[in-house]
C-alpha cells in the first residue's frame, strides 16, 4: 500500500489536471457559441448563392459549366478532408478521418487515382502518414475561418476537375447538429448533383447577363464552391469547440472521481497507521 506522502503527491497532481481541464472547458464553452454564431450566419449567403446557382444553371441552356458535367467512369478523384488543428475533442478527427480512410480504400480497391486536400493539422499528419498524394493543405486556421485561406488549397482542386484530370471530388467534414451531436459526413463536391441545385419553385428565372452568360456562371459556381467548403469548414469548427467542451467536462467529472478514491484510500491509509502506532503503545505499556 502506498504511504500516505505519495497518496497526497497524487492527490494534488489530479487536483492540478482537473483545474486544467475545467479552464478548458470554460474556455470552449465561450469560443463555441462564437463558432455556432459565425456558422449560422454564413448558412443564408450559402443558401443565396445556391439558389443562384440553381436557377443560372437551369436558365441558360446554351452553355454547360464544367461542373455540371457528370463523368462516366470515375478513374480519379479527389478529396477534400476537414479537419481540426488541435486534440482533445474526443472522436471528431477519428470519425471523420475513419470515414476518409474507408472512402480511400474503397476508391483503392476500384483502382482510382486518389489525390488529396487537407485542411486543419490532424487532416495533414494523417495523411502524410498514410502515404497519400497531397496536392494541397492548409493548417493553422485559428478559432475563425478565413476564405482567403481557403481558396488557394481549394482551387487546386477545381482547376483539376475544370481542367479534367479529376472525374469527381469529395469533401468530408464533421456537421454540427448540437452541443452533444457532431455527424461526420462526405459528400460529393463536383460535379454539382441535382440535389445540391435543386430550385424550390416550379420554374427558372432568366437574367440579363452582363458582360455574357459564360462569364457569369463560371464565377458564380465558382464562388458557390468555395461557400460550401467554407460552410463545411464553418461547421467543422462548431462541432470542435462543442465535442472539446464536453470532453473537457467528461475529463474534469472523472478527475474529480478519482480525487474522491484517492481521498478514500489517503483516510484509510492514515486510520491504518494511527491504529498501528494505538497498538504498539498498548504493547509497549502492558510490557512496562
Amino acid at each position: 500500500m502506498p504511504s500516505g506522502k505519495e497518496i497526497r503527491t497524487k492527490i494534488k497532481s489530479v487536483q492540478n489536471t482537473r483545474k486544467i481541464t475545467k479552464a478548458m472547458e470554460m474556455v470552449a464553452a465561450s469560443k463555441m457559441r462564437k463558432a455556432q454564431e459565425r456558422m449560422r450566419a454564413a448558412r443564408p449567403y450559402a443558401e443565396k448563392v445556391r439558389h443562384l446557382a440553381a436557377n443560372l444553371s437551369q436558365a441558360n441552356s446554351e452553355y454547360k459549366h464544367p461542373f455540371l458535367e457528370k463523368r462516366q467512369d470515375v478513374r480519379r478523384a479527389g478529396l477534400i478532408v476537414v479537419s481540426t488543428d488541435k486534440g482533445l475533442c474526443g472522436g471528431l478527427n477519428t470519425n471523420v478521418l475513419r470515414i476518409a480512410l474507408n472512402q480511400i480504400k474503397d476508391w483503392d480497391a476500384a483502382k482510382v487515382d486518389i489525390r488529396v486536400t487537407a485542411i486543419g493539422g490532424k487532416a495533414l499528419g494523417f495523411m502524410q502518414r498514410l502515404g497519400a498524394k497531397i496536392t494541397s493543405h492548409v493548417a493553422g486556421l485559428g478559432d475563425t475561418p478565413h476564405l482567403e485561406k481557403l481558396i488557394g488549397p481549394v482551387k487546386v482542386m477545381l482547376d483539376a476537375f475544370q481542367n479534367g484530370e479529376l472525374d469527381a471530388v469529395y469533401l468530408t467534414y464533421t456537421r454540427f447538429v448540437n452541443t452533444m451531436k457532431q455527424d461526420p459526413v462526405i459528400e460529393q463536391l463536383l460535379p454539382l448533383t441535382g440535389e445540391r441545385l435543386e430550385t424550390s419553385g416550379s420554374h427558372a428565372w432568366d437574367y440579363l447577363y452582363e458582360p455574357d452568360a459564360q462569364t457569369v456562371i463560371d464565377d458564380l459556381l465558382v464562388r458557390y464552391v468555395e461557400a460550401l467548403v467554407y460552410q463545411a469548414v464553418a461547421e467543422n469548427m462548431a462541432s470542435e469547440q462543442s465535442a472539446r467542451m464536453v470532453a473537457m467536462k467528461a475529463a474534469s467529472d472523472n478527475a474529480k472521481n478519482v480525487i474522491d478514491e484517492l481521498q478514500l484510500v489517503y483516510n484509510k491509509t492514515r486510520q491504518a497507521a494511527i491504529t498501528k502506532e494505538l497498538s504498539e503503545i498498548v504493547g509497549g505499556a502492558a510490557a512496562v
